[in-house]
């Protein structure tokens, strides 16, 4: 399997760079398997809960896809979080053209 290089700044504003990320799983799933604090993922990747909110770095924000309608409307249930740049990693899907992602975990929200 191939891997890319990723840069997490995790809750605690620690940044790290994970440099197997394995491509073709999402990066809530990379997360959660090197312990980054914040990202939780407490609905395993259905786009339900909000727990692995991250904000994408702007160099890279317009290289991912748009949201789905699904990941929109969780994303507008995080009113007191959200940002032009909020994404949720479960929907982010690692591909080799993210080599190189730079992304931080936001807060939790208060929803």
């Amino acid at each position: 399997m191939s891997t890319i290089s990723i840069t997490i700044t995790d809750a605690a504003g620690e940044p790290r760079t994970i440099e197997d990320a394995t491509v073709g799983i999402t990066l809530m799933e990379v997360s959660k398997q090197n312990g980054v604090e914040g990202v939780l993922g407490n609905c395993g990747g259905g786009a339900a809960c909000g727990t692995c909110h991250v904000y994408v770095d702007p160099e890279w924000q317009d290289r991912l896809p748009p949201p789905d309608a699904i990941e929109a409307d969780m994303l507008e249930i995080l009113e007191d979080t959200r940002r032009d740049n909020s994404r949720l990693g479960c929907q982010i899907r690692l591909a080799e053209a993210l080599d190189g992602l730079v992304v931080t975990v936001a807060p939790p929200s208060d929803y």
